[in-house]
């Protein structure tokens, strides 16, 4: 019992000394300095009805004035299966290639041409177009 009060209290403190908190909407980032709105430098998906901002790897939503974090269902419109696509070059996915990632379903996609990229293997599946 006491291993499990050990680990529960460190994550609490992980928690509490972070900047986000569980909101009923998804993760909510108390302290984001920046303010999303049209034309603020990051890439503008819609969703759902509204429009979120891609930002160092997250889908933000404004909710109440909050940056609140979304992701992309795994649907028919944004599926998660093997379609291979073709690179002109080696390039590949990952933190600093140059381009927007988005969370979709339980991994990170790549915007490119307005079509999502998912870095597999030696290849790139496509997981779909946003609007």
């Amino acid at each position: 019992m006491k291993l499990f009060k050990g680990v529960f209290a460190s994550v609490i403190g992980v928690v509490a000394g972070a900047s986000i908190a569980l909101g009923a909407t998804g993760v909510v980032h108390k302290n984001h300095e920046h303010k999303h709105a049209a034309g603020c430098g990051h890439t503008e998906v819609k969703h759902d009805g509204h429009v979120d901002f891609l930002h160092d790897g997250h889908m933000h939503a404004l909710e109440k004035g909050a940056a609140v974090e979304h992701k992309l269902a795994v649907n028919d419109t944004f599926p998660a299966g093997e379609k291979p696509v073709k690179h002109a070059d080696a390039h590949k996915h990952g933190a600093g290639c140059g381009h927007d990632a988005i969370p979709h379903g339980d991994h990170t996609d790549y915007v490119v041409d307005g079509k999502l990229h998912h870095a597999h293997g030696d290849h790139c599946d496509e997981h779909g177009t946003l609007n």
